[in-house]
């Protein structure tokens, strides 16, 4: 099927993600027609990044574009999508592409029953939502469902971009962004929180201690897998985790859940691959079984 390359484009949701992928479609050619964004971020991220760009009310938006671009947080597309379809908004021959990570085609069936293009566009990357994301974007990869009929239109979309297509079946898409979240998302929290530790162990910059160690594990994990892991649990010593969870219970029990949550996961990893001896991971268990019957209920995180 051809297609026009360049596009006249609307925005719905001019958030840290829908503003800089238009403004990267914007570079690459594409006319941003219309946005649509109420709160004063969105507003202030439209004359940022979209100088000149109409603000207009979503139904608008999506009559005046060739491709509509959806980044709504998911648990509204579903209903964006509805309403703008059966208002007439969305029509016959349009690109409706939204950009979330858990949902596929599906969440876009009443586009596609009026006769839109339809495609899932999620680009595994972290947004702030200003200019300083644009060349990220370079290699980006996009987590892509798309008919087999659409899939040049979405991989030159995506090359406009500057990313790279991983195609994501339609039945896989929530593992897929599970994996993102748990890896990207649950590394800030554990991130922060080793950052509260050093600052009660004294450290006057915590984050300059962690970043050389941070920037080679993960590099390291990324690369190794397991055979990255390094530390007491895989070292199997038992009285260095003891102390570990006893100052952390004393000083900063709010770290205590994931602590001793994360160690567990680590623990089955090393028994797994054999490098710590059975015996010796039921002594470790019974000492995070009980640092965490230590902590009263009422000093747990809620």
């Amino acid at each position: 099927m051809t297609y026009d390359p360049t596009f006249r484009v609307g925005v719905i949701g001019a958030g840290r993600v829908g503003a800089v992928l238009a403004a990267a479609l914007r570079r690459a050619g594409h006319e941003i027609v219309a946005t649509a964004g109420e709160s004063d971020a969105s507003r202030g991220r439209i004359e940022a990044l979209l100088p000149g760009v109409l603000v207009a009310k979503p139904t608008d938006v999506a009559r005046a574009s060739e491709l509509l671009l959806l980044t709504v947080p998911d648990d509204m597309l579903s209903n964006v999508v509805t309403v703008l379809s059966n208002s007439g908004a969305i029509h016959e021959g349009q690109v409706v592409v939204h950009t979330s990570g858990r949902h596929g085609l599906a969440v876009l069936e009443p586009a596609r029953a009026v006769g839109a293009r339809t495609i899932a566009m999620h680009p595994a990357m972290t947004f702030t939502g200003t200019e300083v994301d644009l060349p990220r974007l370079t290699g980006c990869v996009f987590g892509i469902t798309a008919e087999d009929g659409d899939r040049a239109l979405t991989e030159a979309l995506v090359a406009d971009l500057g990313g790279r297509p991983m195609w994501v079946p339609e039945d896989r898409r929530t593992m897929y962004h599970a994996g993102l979240a748990h890896g990207a998302n649950h590394l800030v929290t554990l991130i922060t929180e080793a950052m509260e530790i050093l600052s009660a162990a004294g450290a006057d910059d915590p984050a300059a201690t962690l970043r050389p160690l941070l920037t080679a594990a993960l590099d390291n994990a990324l690369e190794h897998g397991d055979a990255a892991l390094t530390g007491p649990i895989v070292r199997g010593d038992v009285e260095t985790v003891r102390a570990h969870v006893t100052d952390l219970v004393a000083t900063a029990p709010q770290t205590l859940p994931s602590y001793v949550a994360m160690a567990r996961a680590t623990l089955d990893r090393a028994v797994t691959d054999g490098r710590v001896l059975p015996i010796r991971a039921t002594k470790m268990l019974q000492v995070l079984d009980a640092a965490e019957a230590s902590v009263p209920l009422h000093r747990q995180p809620r």
